[in-house]
């Protein structure tokens, strides 16, 4: 069986924690950058969870996990 290829748009846009949790960043984070609060500029730098329906299509683009 040949090696699954991995998707790299989807391994520069989504982590995978030690315990397997697949992360991404928050959208809108530069458009109008100025005009946002502080408060909400900091924010936009956390990672959040990918939602679960997503998961699964998700690790069939990053099939080893991000290195």
């Amino acid at each position: 069986m040949p090696k699954l290829k991995t998707h790299k748009g989807a391994q520069n846009r989504f982590k995978i924690t030690g315990t397997g949790k697949m992360m991404r960043m928050k959208g809108l984070k530069s458009h109008l950058r100025r005009n946002k609060s502080k408060r909400a500029r900091r924010q936009f730098d956390e990672m959040i969870p990918v939602a679960k329906v997503d998961v699964q299509r998700l690790g069939r683009l990053i099939p080893y996990g991000s290195s």
